[in-house]
């Protein structure tokens, strides 16, 4: 296959990328912009190898997405290039309507010309895969708030669409968009819902990488509010071969919710890591003797969604995916990865990774 992948050059996309050129005989065409989260230093394992290619292109530019549609002739779609920091989105949300929303809508009108052109068993493997996020679902109800013996509900591919933030209010209307072309224009779609990822090459904005980062460097660690909220956690490259598996097997129209299996709240993700660093460091800086003495408490973010949990059964059941990272293992290969690539993150902190980028780190 030849499989187009937009924002290739994030922290999902990459994982994406480097699993396919890694695990199978595919050539990987990466759609990228290069905003602030796009890192091509994320992809040198595998940047040099024949079936990958590199175009710096952005999704609302329908002239350019053309090209690329007719110069590789892709065999699917993998749509991952997304705004996706919801603090980001509630201080400037405009460009998460313009990338989410138009970007996305773009892309489907250029998918479904080009789809309209081929013919017979490439016409009809074809796939447009839309990546989004359990986001777009709302919160569930938390524990302290659910009577003892009643069980606790999760995140299933029926559950209704109530966004909090403009980030997954983005990417909810890009979710509604690929299935309206679906029923519309019959183009084959396959939609995943996925938890929160974490893993290597995470780029340092959210929860997992900034507790690892200002640790190391001594500075407080940030929790929102009492750090109740609970999240369910997706190893990145779990998830990656999740998304293969979909993009390969899953079936025209359907939707995969994808999670870990893994519900943390965060002030325990925030300790966990303590935990694991205390073991492996000794010299620890400011002379703290845990560095669970840097965890300080911040105003909560507004419209803070109390827990997301994913119902993955679907995905096990028909495509026979299970993650094989427990939390456990997970977060202990993450913190001994950012450990090991410190050229990798202190190139993001310090904006020297973005040089041809369109945007810097902020």
């Amino acid at each position: 296959m030849k499989i187009l992948v937009t924002g290739g050059a994030g922290f999902i996309g990459s994982a994406v990328v480097r699993h396919i050129i890694k695990n199978t005989t595919d050539t990987v065409i990466n759609v990228d912009k290069l905003t602030y989260a796009g890192n091509l230093e994320s992809l040198t394992e595998i940047e040099n190898s024949e079936r990958y290619g590199f175009e710096q292109v952005d999704i609302c530019d329908r002239a350019e997405m053309e090209r690329v549609f007719n110069e590789y002739q892709p065999d699917a779609i993998m749509h991952l290039a997304a705004e996706s920091h919801v603090d980001r989105s509630i201080t400037g949300s405009a460009v998460f309507i313009e990338t989410n929303i138009i970007g996305t809508y773009n892309l489907l009108e250029v998918a479904r010309n080009y789809w309209s052109t081929l013919e017979g068993a490439r016409k009809s493997a074809f796939r447009f895969h839309h990546i989004s996020t359990d986001e777009v679902y709302g919160d569930l109800p938390h524990p302290d708030e659910i009577a003892e013996g009643e069980t606790l509900p999760l995140f299933t591919e029926q559950t209704a669409y109530a966004p909090s933030s403009p980030y997954s209010s983005s990417k909810a209307s890009s979710d509604h968009l690929v299935r309206a072309w679906h029923r519309t224009y019959n183009l084959p779609i396959v939609v995943t819902n996925c938890s929160n990822n974490y893993g290597p090459y995470h780029f340092p904005e959210k929860l997992i990488p900034v507790t690892i980062l200002n640790a190391l460097a001594g500075k407080p660690l940030p929790v929102y509010g009492n750090g109740t909220q609970i999240r369910d956690w997706l190893y990145v490259e779990d998830h990656a071969r999740a998304l293969y598996k979909v993009v390969t097997e899953g079936v025209n129209g359907e939707t995969y919710n994808i999670g870990g299996h893994n519900e943390r709240r965060n002030i325990d993700v925030v300790n966990t890591i303590c935990a694991i660093l205390d073991k492996i460091i000794s010299n620890k800086p400011n002379g703290i003797n845990s560095f669970s003495q840097l965890i300080t408490h911040v105003t909560d973010r507004p419209g803070h969604d109390l827990r997301y949990a994913i119902d993955a059964s679907k995905i096990k059941n028909e495509l026979g995916w299970i993650p094989l990272e427990t939390f456990e293992t997970g977060i202990e290969k993450t913190v001994v990865w950012y450990l090991n690539n410190k050229e990798w993150w202190q190139r993001v902190m310090d904006g020297s990774y973005s040089s041809g980028h369109n945007g810097l780190a902020e």
